[in-house]
């Protein structure tokens, strides 16, 4: 069981990986097999993208709906509580497109000196 001291670090731990708020970025909009998911997704390794697939489905964030078939069918998804992220990783690409263009201003400050 998860020892709760701090509901931001919480937060921070499920979501620590590289990768993990980038595939749920792309799971809020659809259902995505591994290779729709790997090819949406080219700079992650393939070993690394089913590590944080797996831990995301541990956690409950993300389903992973086999499909009893051949070749196998493997799809993934978001929870619901998955789902209830999807709000701040939309505020954050938010605030992500401003700093990028705080950033650019510093930049061209500095070339004005």
């Amino acid at each position: 069981m998860l020892e709760v001291k701090c509901n931001v670090g919480v937060t921070q731990r499920l979501m620590q990986g590289k990768w993990k708020l980038a595939i749920m970025y792309f799971l809020a909009d659809k259902t995505y097999r591994f290779g729709e998911l790997h090819r949406a997704m080219p700079n992650i390794r393939q070993g690394y993208l089913t590590q944080q697939l797996r831990e995301l489905e541990k956690d409950g964030i993300v389903h992973r709906e086999v499909y009893k078939q051949v070749p196998p069918k493997v799809e993934y998804s978001l929870t619901p509580i998955g789902l209830e992220f999807v709000p701040v990783i939309e505020e954050m690409e938010k605030w992500g497109g401003k700093y990028v263009e705080l950033l650019k201003q510093m930049d061209d400050n500095d070339k004005d000196v």
